[in-house]
């Protein structure tokens, strides 16, 4: 398995399928990428995707944009999830349209998915992503659970003074529907006037969580904090701003929708182009080369003598 220069070892990509989406949610980041050209081929990102596998790299999230936007979405799928090494494909979804194609994504290979739904109130949902979807979106909920796609994760990005009194709500929606649930917090990537409007400390939550768990457990990736309540909530926290820890242990490459490999969400300097390689036909040892000159660019963003 490859490190980078601070000994972080890459065992997972996010693949970016497309920048397009049917929704425009006030916070999205766009999954750090700054107006991309184009969209890589099927073929494309499976050559890339194997050429990290040989690298160590062995799950791979499927994200944009909405990546069920991408009319070959199954094929990405299949052709991914069969490639040697890789042990799991699993993406990254809004769910507005899960709901018809979530046992064609189980039978293509995929195995769980994260669904972004931020609020259980119609108007407020509406107010978050612009549209009116909150029920494609539990009924795409319900049916990835019923397909067997698991865990399914709900994605929850706390944002003060519109959602954040909502937290009790999700979990017990999680809960009666036998999901996880992440409370994500809001991370500033170019629009400040959200971040500084909407972003929402996690630290009182946490203290919550941890009076009231029967069990927390630290996961190695980006050593986040898993809380199991009574009952039988399971909530997880993904706290990256000013965190240290979260950076340290992040074992995460990307691969942008026109085919930029990203060694970091917050960035975007330390670029390395294997779309233009990919076109001329170049070979797998051409593209290890770029592959591995940008894990020799990631660096934590966050550091210990920053904060």
């Amino acid at each position: 398995m490859v490190c980078d220069k601070v000994g972080r070892p890459i065992r997972d990509i996010r693949v970016s399928l497309t920048h397009r989406c049917n929704l425009k949610c006030i916070y999205c980041h766009g999954e750090g990428e700054r107006h991309p050209v184009g969209e890589l081929g099927v073929s494309e990102i499976e050559r890339v995707v194997a050429v990290a596998a040989g690298e160590g790299v062995r799950r791979v999230k499927l994200t944009g944009g909405e990546p069920l936007l991408r009319r070959d979405v199954f094929e990405v799928v299949g052709r991914l999830s069969s490639i040697p090494g890789i042990e799991e494909v699993s993406m990254t979804t809004n769910a507005t349209l899960l709901a018809d194609m979530a046992g064609e994504l189980k039978e293509a290979g995929l195995k769980r998915v994260n669904v972004s739904l931020d609020s259980l109130v119609p108007e407020r949902y509406k107010e978050i992503t612009g549209f009116d979807k909150l029920d494609s979106v539990l009924r795409g909920i319900d049916e990835a659970v019923r397909v067997g796609l698991s865990p399914v994760k709900i994605n929850m990005v706390l944002l003060k003074d519109l959602n954040d009194d909502e937290f009790w709500d999700l979990a017990r929606f999680s809960r009666e529907k036998g999901v996880i649930l992440q409370v994500i917090e809001l991370v500033d990537l170019g629009d400040n006037s959200i971040f500084q409007r909407y972003h929402a400390g996690v630290e009182p939550l946490e203290s919550e969580l941890q009076r009231q768990a029967e069990r927390i457990v630290t996961r190695s990736m980006h050593k986040r904090k898993k809380y199991f309540l009574p009952g039988g909530a399971e909530v997880e926290i993904v706290k990256p701003v000013h965190n240290s820890d979260f950076c340290s242990n992040c074992t995460r490459i990307r691969l942008t929708s026109d085919g930029k490999l990203k060694p970091c969400l917050m960035r975007n300097d330390n670029l390395v182009d294997v779309a233009e390689p990919l076109r001329k036909g170049s070979d797998p040892k051409t593209l290890r080369e770029l592959f591995l000159k940008a894990v020799e660019l990631r660096e934590p963003y966050y550091r210990a003598e920053d904060e």
